[in-house]
């Protein structure tokens, strides 16, 4: 793991801390073309009342906008947390270069940890995945926004 990896995760963490904020699963996203950040995005799932307005895809409609081409082919995505199954099929089709993620998803992650997507060798296009980077934050993000979840639901229930 580099430090310009550190880099840009911490630029996918500031995102994640906005959906926090925005009461949406703190998921960011950067999307790094020859060392330049061309998009950025945060969960808006609850906002856009839209299923699929993961960071991912949204930072992937924003840089496929920014180069003209829906190939991202020298693309490298840098997300807080593992893609789900959707995220990584995107990835996948977008032909994406890199995916560097800090946090495992254990219950829907479709990079390695329930589900292998973006190296599944029946697909046409295979990502190379670097992950752990800077997860204690990433997964800190995620496990106060659910605490803080559980938290409200029992003041709902007044208990």
């Amino acid at each position: 793991m580099g430090r310009i990896d550190e880099i840009y995760m911490s630029e996918a963490i500031k995102e994640a801390k906005k959906a926090f904020e925005e009461d949406e699963v703190p998921v960011g996203c950067v999307i790094v073309y020859k060392r330049k950040i061309i998009a950025r995005a945060h969960n808006q799932v609850e906002r856009l009342k839209d299923p699929t307005a993961h960071a991912e895809m949204l930072a992937l409609t924003s840089a496929a906008n920014y180069l003209s081409n829906k190939w991202l082919n020298d693309c490298s995505v840098y997300v807080t947390v593992e893609p789900c199954s959707m995220c990584a099929g995107a990835l996948v089709l977008a032909r994406i270069k890199n995916l560097i993620y800090g946090a495992n998803d254990l219950k829907t992650g479709g990079c390695g940890s329930v589900i292998n997507i973006v190296n599944n060798k029946k697909l046409n296009h295979r990502i190379t995945v670097r992950e752990g980077v800077l997860q204690q934050e990433c997964s800190s993000l995620l496990k106060d926004f659910f605490k803080n979840k559980r938290k409200e639901k029992i003041i709902r229930r007044g208990g």
